[in-house]
């Protein structure tokens, strides 16, 4: 240990008794603070550490208490997804290249752990029913990933392959089911096509924008274990099929505290893009105490390099609004010197491309059923049941009871 209160990994992998992976994983969930050090090495809070230690070896209640609180545990084991040192990983693959340069169907193979040749075959296709045309009729007017929600359901019934929860068999449903949103997002019927095609088709946008609608989705594709994925997860550890974790991943996706942020930060980009003075709208703001959505990201000190990503990308491209929305960037770290996160960046592609109300949820809820299936196969190979325990703090049982 130095003399300025931080540990190096090794020692303060050491003094947890952990792998280096696993200091990661902590340092990615926030419970350990890390920095940069000399050359490229980081290091690491040795309060912290210490901290870290005295909770696993101390009471197992306020221990767990604590697990369960805003970025914390419960701790997890997983291979999917790594955030460290303001990077995103995917199976040890920079999740930024992969989105400049490889194909979705790639990313969710990689994810998946399986052979894209197999699992997105021409003939591994959503069953079609009557049922399910229906329904597709009677939910039109709905957003995108309501209408996911209304209608997965109905194709699981038709879908009897997804009862198998085989590590192979649940990749040929994430495909299959992957086309299936892409159809329901796209108000079109499922194909083997490429699915940044078949949107770029229907949003009409032209072959330009693919990149960009495959960036989106790649770089929302998972990001550890938040809210959705953990839903997700839980769900498949109850063994129900991969169709019922994605769904309960759209469900959780709707709150107001996850993709309600990207609602919330496409409509504040839309008022400061007509403001005359994004400056005076950001003061404003600010003055009035409001948070700025699409700004800052507790696991990015820095910068979320999934917005740095999609932002270039659109730059490079000279897309309408993309300048205007760089001003907005500019205010915003002039007073609080945040950067802008994923949800920024997916609320001025779709203003830059003229996507539909909507639509830069709906490319979020389908980049990131690759991550939900992803843990939905990891839990199924696992066979563990998620249930943690309850703490009782109600009122004490009655006497004679």
């Amino acid at each position: 240990m130095n003399d300025m209160g931080y540990m190096t990994a090794p020692e303060a992998a050491d003094a947890l008794g952990v792998k280096i992976e696993t200091l990661y994983a902590y340092v990615s969930r926030g419970l350990v603070r890390s920095e940069a050090g000399n050359g490229r090495a980081r290091r690491y809070r040795a309060e912290d550490i210490e901290h870290l230690r005295r909770e696993r070896q101390g009471d197992p209640g306020a221990v767990a208490s604590a697990a369960l609180g805003y970025f914390g545990a419960p701790v997890l084991d997983s291979a999917i997804t790594l955030i460290v040192d303001g990077g995103l990983y995917y199976r040890g693959e920079d999740a930024t290249r992969l989105a400049r340069e490889a194909a979705i169907r790639d990313v969710a193979a990689l994810l998946w752990q399986a052979d894209p040749e197999r699992i997105f075959a021409r003939d591994n296709l959503p069953v079609p029913s009557a049922a399910f045309a229906a329904a597709d009729r009677a939910v039109t007017g709905l957003a995108p990933i309501e209408r996911c929600l209304a209608l997965l359901p109905i194709a699981a019934a038709a879908d009897l392959r997804s009862l198998d929860l085989s590590a192979a068999a649940v990749a040929e449903t994430g495909a299959r089911l992957l086309r299936l949103m892409t159809a329901i997002v796209a108000k079109t019927d499922a194909s083997a096509r490429p699915i940044d095609a078949v949107l770029a088709d229907a949003w009409r946008v032209g072959a330009a924008a693919r990149p960009l609608i495959r960036a989106a989705l790649i770089l929302s594709a998972d990001h550890e274990l938040n809210v959705s994925a953990f839903t997700a997860r839980c769900v498949a550890s109850a063994r129900a099929g991969p169709y019922n974790a994605v769904i309960a991943g759209i469900a959780a996706l709707q709150g107001a505290r996850h993709g309600g942020q990207s609602e919330r930060a496409d409509a504040f980009l839309g008022d400061a893009l007509a403001a005359s003075d994004p400056a005076a709208l950001v003061a404003a703001h600010l003055r009035r105490g409001e948070r700025l959505a699409g700004f800052g990201h507790p696991l990015y000190p820095d910068r979320d390099p999934r917005a740095a990503v999609l932002l270039e990308m659109l730059a490079t491209g000279k897309w309408p609004h993309v300048a205007a929305g760089q001003r907005v960037c500019e205010a915003v770290a002039t007073f609080i010197g945040k950067a802008p996160n994923i949800d920024f960046a997916l609320g001025l592609l779709r203003r830059a491309l003229a996507l539909p109300t909507g639509a830069a949820l709906a490319l979020f809820a389908l980049g990131r059923t690759m991550g939900w299936l992803a843990h939905a196969s990891e839990q199924y190979a696992s066979e563990r049941l998620i249930r943690p325990r309850a703490r009782y703090v109600g009122p004490p049982v009655a006497a004679g009871r």
